[in-house]
């Protein structure tokens, strides 16, 4: 059995990530490990952060010893916390990078745990992000301080790993694809979530969800909509998710080809207990994206056995196999719509689903644990 300290978002805080490093400490603890996980007090000051609450109303996990302490832009509180946490013993330091943001909080506090546990605690970084999708001055400089202050690195996308390699190229690093989320409860049938939400069963639905930032490519999504052959189909666009910008982009968009008919708005923050009446409502999960390193809403649509659409971009091409369990095309509105049509006119959704239940057999959270002991024995 090995002590492990998880450092990065948790309950109360909500979104993918605080998700992600929970199911994470479960899984280890399932497997007899001891967890805690070193969340933050204050993750981000407020008027830096662009959607409506940084916190979840849900109850937070029984099981979990989760202890909100860091401050991400107090450097007294990363002495404190970083003394503190350096007096007691782990084998296993796991922090989760995904900002250069980040990097001064979570550097300086592995630099002062190093002090006096660096011949006995292994200090791994699980990478989602090493170039930001939206660039600023002074990120590399700060990726770098965070980056040198650990021992090695697993990332859930090979275009990641290229990145760690331009500032860490000695460094030991593994890849290993993002996990399905399987706690989202289990799938219900597609007439109770239409039921659910409100949505009539003569349409057909294509799914975007999570946060609605400009990377991710909505715009495209809805320029696809806006094609002639869409247009003249029963097929209708969920959009699920809180905006970290304007949408007035995109509601030209929406205005420009007359599709308010056609785009259903539900453009806010999808508590966990109804992330099932969406993937289970929807035919076809769109991931249009522009940028990406790996994605979390594709192991969402994994464990709902979804098909799902992604562009040729980052690590997504990596997770979905092409015309087996969706689609991988160019980021071009064109390319979208004709996959789109594709699915929906050779009624591909029984076929792909099908070979979902196969496919997702490989993202379990039993291999990311084994890639964690496989990175830390080479330590």
């Amino acid at each position: 059995m090995s002590n492990i300290l998880i450092v990065g978002p948790a309950h109360p805080l909500r979104g993918g990530i605080a998700t992600f490093n929970e199911q994470l400490a479960k899984s280890l603890q399932q497997a007899g490990h001891q967890v805690e996980i070193l969340s933050f007090s204050l993750q981000y000051p407020d008027f830096l952060f662009p959607g409506t609450s940084q916190f979840t109303d849900e109850p937070a996990p029984s099981t979990l010893l989760i202890s909100p302490k860091l401050n991400s832009i107090q450097p007294l509180n990363w002495l404190r916390v970083g003394n503190e946490y350096r007096k007691k013993s782990f084998d296993i330091v796991i922090f989760r990078f995904w900002l250069p943001f980040m990097a001064p909080c979570l550097g300086t506090f592995s630099r002062i745990m190093r002090w006096s546990q660096r011949n006995v605690t292994k200090f791994i970084a699980i990478t989602d992000n090493v170039i930001p999708h939206e660039k600023r001055l002074g990120d590399k400089l700060l990726t770098r301080y965070f980056l040198s202050s650990c021992d090695g690195f697993i990332a859930m996308a090979k275009s990641v790993l290229n990145d760690i390699a331009l500032f860490e190229p000695d460094k030991p690093k593994i890849y290993t694809p993002h996990p399905i989320y399987d706690n989202y409860g289990t799938p219900i049938s597609r007439e109770e979530a239409l039921e659910n939400l409100g949505l009539s069963p003569d349409f057909q639905y294509v799914l975007f969800f999570g946060l609605i930032r400009a990377y991710k490519g909505l715009d495209l999504l809805l320029e696809a909509f806006g094609e002639g052959e869409l247009k003249k189909r029963k097929i209708k666009l969920i959009i699920a998710g809180e905006p970290y910008e304007n949408m007035s982009k995109y509601e030209a968009i929406i205005t420009k080809y007359q599709l308010e008919n056609q785009i259903i708005r539900h453009t806010h923050f999808i508590p966990t207990e109804q992330v099932a009446n969406y993937f289970c409502a929807a035919d076809l999960v769109a991931q249009p994206y522009k940028t990406a390193t790996q994605s979390g809403v594709s192991q969402i649509a994994y464990h709902f056995e979804k098909p799902i659409l992604v562009t040729n971009v980052g690590g997504l091409a990596e997770i979905v196999s092409h015309q087996k369990v969706g689609y991988v095309v160019k980021p071009e509105s064109v390319e979208i719509k004709n996959a789109i049509l594709d699915f929906f006119d050779n009624q591909r959704d029984k076929e792909f689903a099908e070979n979902i239940k196969l496919e997702k057999k490989r993202f379990s959270w039993e291999t990311m644990i084994g890639k964690i002991f496989e990175l830390a024995d080479t330590l």
